[in-house]
């Protein structure tokens, strides 16, 4: 009976310690997506989805799978479904009926709705009619994906349909992810829940950014290609107020994932602090182990501890500097909470 109390403290005790451990905070959650009544036109210029489905029968069969054909404000259904984003729809739908196979009359009759045919800037601005009040979005004026003229449905698709009328080219697959990879999702069900993305990270990105794709199939590399990981993990494609998109400031995005990193430490690395991780990392990928600008360690360090007669660098010019690598004596290079000089 008397093991009983005991054992309930250290039970209490254990709960404690727990409770005080240090957590890495979880992610912001973006607010909702408001939809609001269309202001383009009136109730009577409006047919509903169904009259839509009508004649696009595919993409209203798969637009029908998405969130969005469920929008609906106190029973109010106009202004909904398709033409919430391709606007009102009874002028285009009359023209299409009165054409009766006219070609001319039918292209004449097309101009009459909103095809996402226009400027980048004035096709994203359908979409951001209603996603104006996430904060995933909020910063997309301002990002380099708009400033260079890329809209939200190159990226995205409200009904995915594959193209048989146009030959694509095709992409030769991704070295590393044959090698070892993750479950991979339907082309559909990836699709649904995953922002409506026309295609899956990184195949995406990699159609415009290249030259990151190269760096990827580099010895070492983050897990990326392999489907471990995804480039919004890290960037924040709608815009942020940092660079390149990152979604935390500098050392910040890094720590998400490697939290031994953080801190904070007695004595901080000021580099780290102050340039970032990528100071001394390339992100995508290296020829060098732990994805290291340089290929042995101590030049690393030289870049910024170059000069013998400074204060940075206690070493004289023919000392352990020149001859063997740094950490062997400073290991805690991260941040140290015993040693100002990172030592062990």
């Amino acid at each position: 009976m008397s093991l009983r109390p005991a054992l309930l403290s250290a039970i209490i005790l254990l709960g404690a310690s727990v409770a005080l451990a240090q957590k890495q905070p979880a992610s912001n959650e973006p607010s909702s997506v408001a939809w609001k009544a269309p202001a383009q036109g009136q109730a009577s210029d409006y047919v509903g989805q169904d009259t839509c489905a009508g004649c696009h029968a595919d993409q209203a069969k798969q637009f029908a799978k998405t969130v969005h054909a469920r929008i609906e404000v106190a029973g109010t259904k106009y202004g909904t479904g398709c033409e919430s984003c391709h606007g009102p729809g009874k002028a285009h739908a009359d023209a299409q009926m009165e054409a009766a196979g006219d070609a001319v009359k039918v292209e004449a009759g097309k101009k009459l709705i909103y095809g996402f045919h226009g400027k980048p800037q004035d096709n994203a601005a359908r979409c951001l009619a209603c996603h104006n009040t996430s904060r995933d979005q909020d910063l997309y004026n301002r990002s380099e994906h708009k400033l260079q003229g890329v809209s939200c449905d190159q990226c995205h698709a409200a009904h995915l349909l594959e193209r048989t009328t146009k030959r694509e080219r095709v992409e030769p697959t991704i070295a590393q992810a044959q090698f070892f990879t993750a479950p991979r999702l339907t082309e559909e069900n990836r699709w649904l829940n995953q922002s409506l993305l026309k295609k899956p990270q990184p195949e995406l990105c990699f159609t415009c950014h290249r030259t990151i794709q190269a760096q990827f199939a580099l010895p070492t590399h983050h897990r990326v290609p392999e489907g471990f990981m995804k480039c919004t993990d890290c960037h924040n494609a709608h815009g942020t107020l940092q660079r390149p998109l990152l979604r935390k400031t500098s050392w910040e995005a890094c720590i998400s994932c490697h939290a031994e990193k953080r801190g904070p430490f007695v004595f901080e690395h000021a580099a780290v602090k102050v340039e970032g991780c990528t100071i001394c990392h390339t992100p995508h990928g290296s020829v060098s182990r732990n994805l290291l600008t340089r290929r042995e360690d101590r030049f690393t360090c030289l870049e910024c501890h170059v000069d013998p007669f400074a204060a940075n660098v206690p070493h004289g010019r023919l000392g352990f500097q020149t001859r063997g690598e740094c950490v062997r004596c400073h290991p805690t290079i991260h941040g140290s909470n015993v040693s100002e000089f990172f030592l062990q």
